[in-house]
């Protein structure tokens, strides 16, 4: 199993979307950058990842699992991009903000700070049980 982060613009798409979305999930739609999309095309079904809250709150406030791999995008006229569709899992217990990542020594390499641009963003093995101490919550 490999571990992702996701971000959105809570305005746009929150955690309180993506859990009413249910079992069904969502598509995760409308990445156009190439090396957010490839990280997409490297998922697959049972993948987890934290759902990350951009913009203004910039922070982790839950777990979500793929559920389908990489495939067509139909918001994309262009037919280039794809997307991968999530589910909720679960909320954090305690959101972890950017300041708290930021903060951590053992994260300084992590891509949410080197690649800040980026939608999707790896997250390795330990650097995803050290996020999920810090968020008091079982990945």
């Amino acid at each position: 199993m490999a571990y992702w982060l996701f971000k959105s613009e809570p305005g746009a798409w929150s955690w309180d979307d993506q859990v009413a979305k249910g079992e069904v999930g969502e598509g995760w739609n409308g990445v156009r950058n190439y090396q957010a999309a490839n990280n997409m095309k490297a998922m697959v079904v049972g993948d987890r990842g934290f759902f990350y809250h951009s913009v203004d709150e910039k922070r982790i406030v839950g777990i979500v699992e793929v559920i389908e791999t990489y495939h067509p995008d139909p918001t994309d006229e262009s037919g280039r991009f794809g997307m991968v569709t999530i589910k909720a899992v679960k909320p954090v217990n305690k959101p972890v903000t950017l300041a708290d990542v930021k903060a951590e020594p053992r994260l300084e390499g992590f891509a949410l700070v080197r690649q800040s641009r980026l939608s999707v963003v790896p997250v390795t093995d330990d650097q995803w049980e050290l996020l999920c101490g810090m968020a008091e919550t079982k990945g």
